[in-house]
C-alpha cells in the first residue's frame, strides 16, 4: 500500500483520488498525531465487505469447502451442454 502525509494529501486531493479508483489499491494518509487513514474506492470497499461477509459465514464456507472437494475429485456438478450455453452466453 502506497503511503503519503497529509499535508501532501491535501495538496494533490484530486490526483490521489484519481489513483485510488482508477488503480483499485488504497492509499494510506499518515499524519504527525499518528492517526493515519486509508483512503479506498467505494466498489473496493464494497468488495472488501462482501469478501468479509462470506468469509465470517460458517455456513458458505462449509459450503465452499464441499464444493472444492467435489470439483477436485470430479464428483462434481456437470452442466448439459444447453446449460452451460446459458451460463456463458453464447
Amino acid at each position: 500500500m502506497d503511503s503519503t502525509s497529509v499535508n501532501r494529501f491535501r495538496d494533490n486531493l484530486k490526483s490521489y483520488v484519481e489513483q485510488v479508483v482508477a488503480n483499485h489499491l488504497p492509499l494510506k494518509v499518515t499524519r504527525r498525531s499518528g492517526e493515519d487513514f486509508v483512503v479506498v474506492g467505494a466498489d473496493d470497499w464494497e468488495r472488501e465487505q462482501e469478501t468479509l461477509y462470506v468469509l465470517q459465514n460458517t455456513d458458505l464456507m462449509q459450503q465452499i469447502t464441499a464444493s472444492v472437494v467435489t470439483h477436485s475429485s470430479g464428483d462434481g456438478y456437470r452442466p448439459t451442454a444447453g446449460e452451460f450455453d446459458e451460463i456463458t452466453g453464447i
